[in-house]
């Protein structure tokens, strides 16, 4: 998904609409996890980057983007940039989850 968001829109109040981003996003992240995983893979993984145009977008982690939003409405912005790209990621499990898997 790579979208801008207009966030001031005339016949609504600036909370509904970032709360219609804020659930179009969360939809976007349920409907990609559902998709089907590659054999080699263990779950899916998002890439973020947020700002107010694709130009000054930085990276965050899937949890901040909501965060992120909340400040668009301290700071009044417009429009708000959002890319998430999900891909398969086939990093394993942390050594704990594993031993006490084995020792059960």
């Amino acid at each position: 998904m790579k979208k801008i968001f207009e966030l001031i829109e005339k016949n609504k109040k600036p909370e509904r609409t970032l709360d219609s981003v804020k659930n179009e996003i969360r939809k976007y992240f349920k409907r990609e996890r559902k998709k089907k995983l590659p054999e080699d893979a263990i779950f899916w993984e998002f890439e973020c980057k947020f700002g107010k145009d694709a130009g000054s977008a930085v990276a965050l982690t899937s949890n901040d983007i909501v965060k992120a939003l909340d400040k668009t409405r301290e700071e009044k912005w417009p429009t708000c940039y959002i890319e998430i790209v999900s891909k398969p990621s086939d990093k394993k499990r942390p050594e704990k989850e594993e031993k006490a898997s084995e020792e059960e």
